[in-house]
């Protein structure tokens, strides 16, 4: 990657912090506000263009670049997002206007495609209570589709379980290609060619999350060595370093696995519905969204949850208690050496922020991040196959090894 836009502190610290290896150039060519970056257009952009030849060896204006990838930020669209605590017209939420300033950067930046990730709910959403549905999805459509020099060849509903993920995740991806590449139409039987097909069936949460269950958990407190061996493959490939060759014994260090110190209330009620299905105690069933326990096992159905930014949905399918930062971060198949910057959760206008009064700072903790990624293993499907439509070896690369890439937060 050769340059990346983060709006969080935290989000970007934790981007950062993953990626030891790069140099110090990486510290240049980082965006904290891509409104900014096109607002300053005729001397940030083009300094970053001209710099990126000399720094990198790259010309963005010959068509240098592979990818610009980004997922505009999506509370905007979903079906719970500020709805939960504000009554705001989606055209009035700046973050909802994103994919306009990342088509400008794809028009300045020339790269051979480009990658919009979004939410379903982007299908159907409206700028205003009164508008017509699905507008605001025909407006990004006409936007990505009309940069100059670039055909969208192909959009297409993705879920994440088609690709190993243990969860449904549904998403919307669009997909542009720069006029004078040619993009074969035979690699997949979808967008035209250009969204991968299923790669690999969803796993159970007992084979993902079973060898982090300690028996002897304290809530409150965390457990900080593995309880047991990987018991499962996807155990041994999310407890594998970097290249893949190092398996994480028991009593190896574990991060991440912190526990939430409920009131007898709240264990009384999970251990009632671990008991009884699921089912919450009549007398502690509110109208707020209730917590689901999470199944050890999907069914004929297959997963049957989305990750979100709230921890406290989902209780644990076998202990009373919610789910930790590590177990969240697997379901969105992220490795274990994977570190997540920020606290562990916040809530309120901390990580809502307040659109009424036109206050949109907001504490981005570690759920909150993890809830927000696009998960790992459905990027990297997504990450080769376009790879490999640009000529790229993919036999071994990871999306961001197999080109120059220009990663929009």
């Amino acid at each position: 990657p050769v340059m990346v836009n983060e709006l969080s502190p935290d989000a970007m610290a934790t981007y950062l912090d993953n990626r030891p290896e790069l140099d110090a150039l990486w510290k240049k060519y980082r965006v904290h506000d891509i409104k900014a970056l096109v607002a300053d257009e005729e001397s940030l952009l083009n300094a970053f263009i001209k710099d990126m030849f000399v720094d990198y060896g790259i010309d963005p204006t010959q068509g240098d670049l592979d990818l610009v990838v980004g997922g505009p930020p999506c509370q905007g669209y979903s079906g719970i997002g500020h709805r939960r605590s504000y009554a705001v017209d989606r055209a009035s939420l700046p973050s909802n206007h994103l994919y306009q300033d990342m088509a400008r950067v794809i028009f300045r930046m020339r790269p051979k495609a480009f990658l919009f990730e979004n939410v379903r709910g982007l299908l159907s959403a409206r700028w205003t209570s009164s508008g017509t549905k699905g507008e605001i999805w025909d407006d990004v459509l006409r936007t990505m589709s009309s940069i100059p020099g670039y055909r969208v060849v192909g959009h297409a509903l993705v879920h994440a379980s088609d690709f190993g993920v243990p969860q449904n995740r549904p998403r919307v991806i669009i997909i542009g290609i720069r006029d004078d590449i040619h993009a074969p139409d035979s690699r997949s039987s979808r967008g035209n060619g250009l969204i991968p097909d299923p790669t690999q069936r969803p796993p159970d949460l007992i084979d993902v999350l079973g060898d982090l269950v300690d028996p002897d958990y304290v809530p409150g407190s965390s457990t900080r060595r593995y309880p047991s061996d990987p018991l499962t493959v996807i155990q041994r490939q999310l407890r594998s370093n970097k290249t893949g060759d190092v398996i994480a014994p028991a009593s190896a260090i574990l991060t991440e696995q912190e526990y939430s110190d409920h009131t007898p209330a709240i264990k009384r009620k999970f251990a009632y519905m671990l008991a009884n299905g699921g089912q919450i105690p009549a007398d502690q069933v509110t109208k707020k969204f209730a917590q689901r326990v999470l199944p050890e096992r999907w069914g004929p159905k297959g997963p049957s949850i989305t990750v979100t930014s709230l921890p406290d949905d989902y209780v644990h399918f076998s202990q009373p208690r919610t789910v930790t930062v590590r177990e969240w971060a697997r379901i969105q198949t992220f490795p274990d050496w994977y570190r997540f910057a920020g606290k562990r959760t916040t809530g309120g206008l901390r990580r809502a922020g307040n659109p009424q009064v036109g206050s949109f700072d907001r504490e981005l903790p570690k759920y909150t991040q993890i809830g927000n990624a696009v998960p790992v293993w459905m990027a990297t499907a997504l990450g080769r196959h376009i790879a490999a439509i640009l000529g790229g070896d993919t036999s071994t690369a990871t999306p961001v090894e197999s080109g120059q890439l220009v990663a929009a937060g």
